[in-house]
């Protein structure tokens, strides 16, 4: 037992060394004498000692920074440009064996592809239409990083800075804007407030129309109810009535200085009624 520790003992550094635990995210890309033989893991791992070599991969996500780029449109106006690339291996043996360095090839290919694409873009489309070119930026850095095992995710441009004079022309069109919207509300306000006015006069006339009608009806009505009534008393009045309403008047006229008096034709018939009933009063006994 004692012989088999003490020749077991210099072979422990190399058993750890065989003995490899690969987390899910990674990956072993293993050289036999020089030789690619494939991709190991997760979980334990058994490499040979001196003969393996292994290679670590990381399969999470990854995000390249590329950052601020001068590139010049389509116009000739120079823009500075920065953004991020997003990216995940998806072919482990592929991304140790066909490029060195990718997160340095990345760049490189990012900024090139991006003066490319810029290149073929008025100014206001590549202030205007960023999500489109973060899709063609996206679709042309993927056909190139494929070979070498790499899927591009997403590209996202994070600030565009135009020219200063660009810039300035920007701000004064934006001031111009907000002073138009500013008339166009205040405008709208003033319209609004006047047709509520016109519509407030508009029920206060037919309000003073409706009460200028109840009104005159009411009138009306005290005028008929008035004609009625003197219609109904003069129904009362009888020829007695009318006679001593002339006697009345006769005496009036006899009070008066005048020596003529002028009586209609109607007035016989009075005097006839007078009498006859003066004479109907004496046939009764009556005073």
């Amino acid at each position: 037992m004692i012989i088999l520790i003490v020749l077991g003992v210099p072979f422990v550094p190399l058993a750890y060394r065989a003995i490899r635990v690969v987390p899910e995210y990674n990956r072993l890309v293993v050289f036999r004498l020089g030789r690619c033989i494939g991709q190991k893991g997760p979980g334990l791992v058994w490499l040979w000692p001196v003969l393996d070599r292994a290679v670590a991969v990381d399969l999470r996500e990854q995000v390249l920074e590329v950052p601020h780029q001068t590139t010049i449109t389509k116009d000739n106006a120079p823009i500075s440009i920065d953004f991020l690339v997003y990216s995940r291996i998806i072919d482990p043996v592929a991304s140790v064996v066909q490029v060195v360095d990718f997160a340095r090839a990345g760049q490189g290919l990012a900024t090139t592809t991006l003066r490319a694409v810029i290149g073929d873009i008025q100014l206001d489309d590549v202030l205007s239409r960023r999500e489109q070119i973060n899709q063609r930026l996206q679709a042309k850095l993927d056909e190139v990083t494929a070979r070498w095992g790499v899927k591009v995710t997403s590209v996202e441009i994070r600030e565009i800075q135009p020219p200063r004079e660009v810039q300035e022309a920007m701000n004064r069109q934006l001031s111009a804007e907000r002073t138009r919207r500013a008339t166009v509300t205040q405008a709208e306000g003033a319209r609004q407030a006047s047709i509520t006015v016109a519509e407030g006069e508009k029920q206060a006339a037919i309000l003073r129309a409706e009460g200028d009608r109840q009104a005159a009806i009411l009138r009306a009505e005290g005028f008929s109810l008035g004609l009625h009534t003197i219609a109904q008393v003069g129904k009362d009045l009888d020829a007695r009535t009318m006679q001593l309403q002339y006697l009345d008047m006769l005496k009036a006229l006899g009070a008066g200085a005048a020596t003529k008096i002028v009586f209609p034709l109607e007035f016989t018939g009075l005097l006839a009624g007078i009498g006859g009933r003066i004479a109907a009063a004496g046939t009764d006994g009556q005073r």
